[in-house]
């Protein structure tokens, strides 16, 4: 039986559940959509065939098991108390809240025991999974080190800290910023229309969590250019993982290289559909696509992945990014902001959303 859930809002992001849902019929139903924008409510009606609902009273009478919020931030805080008020579980597109007192003001609900888990998908996305699979296999022994140029602020962060097993440990943050010239690449409307110079952001910060230490890197380019490329390196004191190339040790005297090796069908004479299958290590799998043979990109692998989990969570299952875990990557990027400004140390103590973490 299919998981039937409505979401608030209908911009960019609000599509890629219903493209997911649209590409997974057995599996999602998409029960309603709130919006109030005429626009928006026409192209989601004629370009998605779901009903559109004006009211959070009328998209609540369709029953749906949870909703998602794909609002802008500062909606976000009082749609989740509201909804929490109700008794309907809530996944919520990141971040939380906006400014860093509207933020701290959610410890309260987060310590509530509402159900809401925060939509923080690149843990899912199948290489950042395959990573994250050799690193808990202890193959690497301790991860000490994560380099991290994938995604901006609490994506990144959110990586890093999973990457370490860093969780809600107290952090001193560094951070610089340097700009220099790129040519214009593409963005959410599509390539560019013509060649221009354009000056690009770069923001590099270190996050040391005392016996770990996190390095993040990145410049908004990087979404959509084709000439500036993520990068990650993972260090533990048996080996590390430098883009999907694993080395490690068998012992001290035998060094063994190998890659993560992406398996994707429909290549060459492959007749199975075009899909990704996963991902694997020498003989062994580290990442199957539980979706599979659906046609979806990483990211929206990785989304569906969070409406799966979101499901499973609702049904009684563990959580997968609890409102506090969201709330303190969040955090952690306010703070990186003022890093940014001040050019000093900042050093922050995660013991309150530890606390508020369900």
């Amino acid at each position: 039986m299919s998981t039937a859930f409505a979401i608030v809002g209908a911009g960019w992001r609000a599509e890629f559940f219903l493209r997911i849902a649209a590409a997974l019929p057995a599996q999602f139903r998409v029960t309603g959509v709130l919006t109030r924008d005429a626009a928006r409510a026409a192209r989601i009606r004629d370009g998605w065939s779901v009903p559109v609902r004006s009211s959070l009273d009328e998209l609540l009478a369709d029953k749906p098991e949870f909703v998602v919020l794909c609002v802008p931030r500062a909606a976000a805080p009082g749609l989740m108390r509201d909804l929490a008020a109700r008794g309907v579980a809530v996944l919520a597109e990141t971040p939380p809240a906006e400014d860093l007192d509207t933020l701290l003001g959610l410890e309260d609900l987060a310590a509530s025991g509402a159900r809401i888990q925060i939509a923080e998908q690149y843990q899912f996305q199948p290489e950042h999974a395959a990573r994250l699979a050799v690193c808990r296999s202890g193959v690497l022994g301790t991860v000490t080190q994560a380099q991290v140029s994938v995604a901006h602020d609490y994506h990144g962060i959110n990586l890093i800290r999973q990457f370490l097993g860093a969780g809600f440990a107290d952090v001193a943050i560094r951070a610089r910023r340097f700009t220099s010239p790129i040519v214009e690449g593409s963005g959410r409307d599509g390539p560019p229309t013509a060649e221009r110079i354009v000056p690009s952001e770069q923001v590099i910060a270190t996050f040391d969590f005392g016996d770990r230490l996190g390095v993040y890197d990145f410049t908004g380019d990087q979404y959509f250019s084709w000439i500036r490329s993520p990068r990650v390196l993972l260090r533990g004191e048996l080996g590390e993982i430098n883009g999907l190339t694993v080395r490690r040790l068998l012992d001290a005297t035998a060094p063994v290289t190998y890659d993560l090796l992406r398996r994707d069908t429909g290549h060459g004479g492959n007749l199975e559909g075009h899909h990704h299958a996963g991902i694997t290590a020498g003989e062994a799998w580290v990442y199957r696509n539980p979706f599979a043979p659906a046609r979806l990109s990483d990211d929206e692998v990785a989304v569906a992945t969070c409406l799966a989990r979101m499901a499973e969570y609702v049904d009684g299952g563990p959580g997968f990014c609890s409102l506090a875990e969201g709330a303190w990557d969040h955090e952690l990027t306010l703070r990186m902001g003022q890093a940014l400004a001040s050019g000093e140390e900042v050093r922050v103590s995660g013991s309150a959303w530890a606390a508020a973490h369900r």
